[in-house]
């Protein structure tokens, strides 16, 4: 999970669109000397787009179900007997969460590679894919009601009202006037329509415009309540699909199909 404290993202105009709002959180990172049979029903158990391989310590690549059929599959080779460093993909590019999408869009032109690790400094926070690029929709503009708490353990604190401005499947913008702290893991919920069940989904801060660090102590310094970036964590495929589908039927038809 983003755990550090963040004092702000970059890209400070509100429709610039970061690495951090297409990838999908988590990378499973297993190490050179796996089976690719353990590794493939880790693939599917996890729905992972990939497995990030660490061989050594300088050494990473990547499995993909294209790499077991091409390079087992279709070899006639038995996969218990396969260690996955044998068939792994490399190089493995990787870029941090808080570039503009355009830089992993070159990025990815430029190598020729349809996957890149997404990294909070320089440790593995996510994927991100050509499909994500392709298919997922841009954030939109929102204006929805919600509720944010703050988690200390399982247990969540008071709920305070918010208000969600902007909303992808991967995470939100909001106002509210709770005092949030960067790497804090909250709880928001919230209902995309009158006639759909509400969502409540597990999320962690990732910044807050409107605090600053003061003599060692981060203190809120404005009295209008500040923007807050949430990344959404553990969203499970259905909440994913719901927020995806509500946001594509709200973006510009040119972003809409993009």
């Amino acid at each position: 999970m983003l755990e550090k404290d963040i004092e702000q993202l970059k890209g400070e105009d509100p429709q610039t669109i970061l690495v951090g709002h297409m990838m999908t959180p988590g990378v499973v990172q297993i190490p050179g000397d796996v089976s690719v049979t353990e590794a493939a029903s880790l693939l599917e158990r996890e729905r992972m787009p990939c497995l990030l391989i660490k061989d050594t310590e300088w050494r990473f690549g990547l499995m993909t179900p294209t790499d077991i059929v091409k390079k087992v599959v279709a070899q006639g080779l038995e996969p218990d007997d396969v260690e996955v460093r044998t068939i792994m993909t490399r190089p493995v590019q990787f870029i941090e969460y808080d570039r503009a999408i355009e830089e992993a869009s070159t990025l990815m032109m430029s190598t020729g590679t349809p996957i890149l690790i997404v990294t909070k400094e320089h440790q593995p926070v996510g994927v991100l894919t050509a499909r994500d690029l392709v298919l997922s929709p841009k954030r939109c503009v929102a204006n929805i009601s919600a509720t944010i708490s703050v988690l200390e353990g399982e247990c969540a604190r008071t709920a305070h009202q918010s208000t969600i401005t902007q909303l992808s499947h991967a995470g939100a913008s909001l106002v509210s006037p709770a005092f949030l702290l960067p790497g804090a893991r909250v709880i928001l919920g919230f209902s995309l329509s009158a006639t759909m069940s509400p969502l409540t989904i597990r999320g962690t801060v990732l910044n807050n415009a409107g605090l600053e660090d003061i003599s060692g102590a981060t203190r809120p310094i404005v009295s209008a309540p500040p923007v807050v970036e949430v990344q959404f964590m553990d969203l499970c495929p259905a909440d994913q699909s719901r927020i995806k589908a509500w946001v594509l039927s709200r973006l510009p038809p040119s972003l809409g199909s993009s």
